[in-house]
């Protein structure tokens, strides 16, 4: 008899039917001898609609009332499945987040776990109960509710896995596991078997959107077992494992791309000690989160600093780094919004050389400008024009035949 936590996002509980499919899953697992664990996000869209309906009303969105608003979706969707599982003659009982142990510090709309106290939920399982829980919340040290973000689900069931000691943390999701690269790109692409957690944070580091980073960071850090998986089929996903020699012999495993950054570019800096260490802090101060950094520098003593940030945070990091303008000597700042970032990610790379030449003569060949380039032991990104992303993904996904 094993114990499962399996989180269902919100396309799995998208409407009725699709909450009873995920009962009648439930009460399989029970059949089958295993304890269960759900988490639950909110229903399809919901979150998006609290947002935009939030956006309506209030200018100023204070972020308390927002994490009240936000987790209001989970708590109606962990009600419903608890309503189905019970049709399904399965005895369950829905948790808030802070019912389930959730503390975290007072960061609102994007609060991190501090500590996950279990007891109700272990108490629930040897009652023979399924607990229920709402995903992405919990209870702050101030004891106001709090929202762990966007994808905050996921994060939820790899504590939750890590607190009860369970044998595995299973993510549903709306696709069978994780991919060589988007499918909606490249009909070609093949789902991994196995992946690393190395390999898979360099993956949702850079574009892949499932799972959310922080739950793979987490489960890393805490030895929980993944598995990425289809909620609507029972074949298997896709296993996040610690690396081993097998996956060495595969150089590259995985395109990814993002289309959700934009480029900035302050010209004709000085090219002096000082400049980027009080440029990129205040940027840090503003809370606007920088990647890739390139810095050119003419033999005319001047400098172009280029940097990419969230497409969200582009206006910011302008006004912030204009705010800078006569201090540090800066000619223009700009922002380029029709930027995409393609990377290369294997495990194998750092004993296989050649794998950047490749990326590089592939994407010339095909006329791609590569505007900036930025590098790890096992990834490999260049910034592209957005029009070209979709070029440049299907054209490194058939040169490293990831498709056979």
């Amino acid at each position: 008899m094993a114990l499962l936590i399996q989180k269902f996002g919100g396309t799995s509980v998208g409407d009725a039917e699709r909450i009873r499919s995920v009962a009648d899953h439930v009460a399989r697992c029970r059949r089958r001898g295993d304890q269960v664990v759900l988490v639950i996000s909110a229903m399809g869209k919901e979150t998006d609609d609290l947002l935009r309906i939030a956006s309506e009303v209030s200018n100023t969105r204070p972020g308390r009332e927002m994490d009240m608003l936000i987790t209001a979706g989970e708590r109606k969707a962990i009600a419903l499945v608890c309503m189905a599982l019970a049709d399904a003659g399965v005895d369950s009982a829905s948790y808030t987040g802070s019912q389930a142990g959730f503390i975290t510090d007072t960061n609102h709309t994007d609060a991190k776990i501090l500590e996950v106290r279990a007891d109700r939920i272990a108490a629930a399982l040897a009652e023979g109960r399924v607990p229920v829980v709402a995903g992405a919340q919990g209870v702050s040290t101030e004891h106001n509710v709090t929202f762990l973000g966007r994808g905050g689900s996921d994060t939820t069931a790899v504590a939750l896995a890590e607190a009860l000691g369970a044998d595995g943390c299973e993510l549903y999701t709306d696709v069978s596991g994780v991919y060589t690269t988007d499918p909606r790109l490249v009909s070609e692409a093949k789902k991994i078997s196995k992946i690393s957690f190395d390999e898979l944070l360099e993956m949702t580091a850079t574009g892949c959107p499932k799972p959310a980073m922080r739950s793979v960071e987490y489960a890393r850090r805490h030895g929980v077992k993944l598995h990425v998986r289809s909620a609507f089929t029972w074949e298997p996903g896709t296993w996040v494992v610690e690396e081993d020699p097998t996956m060495e012999q595969a150089a590259v495993r995985a395109i990814t791309h993002d289309t959700s950054e934009a480029k900035v570019t302050v010209s004709g800096v000085p090219d002096k000690p000082g400049i980027a260490a009080r440029l990129f802090r205040v940027l840090a101060d503003g809370g606007v989160n920088v990647d890739m950094i390139v810095q050119n520098v003419s033999d005319r003593g001047v400098a172009d600093i280029s940097f990419t940030v969230p497409l969200e945070d582009a206006d910011l990091a302008v006004s912030l780094a204009e705010q800078l303008h006569e201090e540090l000597g800066a000619v223009a700042v700009a922002a380029d919004r029709d930027i995409a970032r393609v990377s290369v990610i294997g495990a194998g790379m750092k004993t296989n050389p050649g794998i950047a030449a490749t990326m590089f003569e592939t994407l010339a060949g095909a006329d791609i400008n590569l505007e900036m380039i930025s590098t790890s032991a096992i990834r490999i990104s260049c910034v592209v024009q957005q029009s070209q992303v979709e070029n440049a993904v299907a054209l490194l996904h058939s040169v490293y035949e990831l498709g056979n």
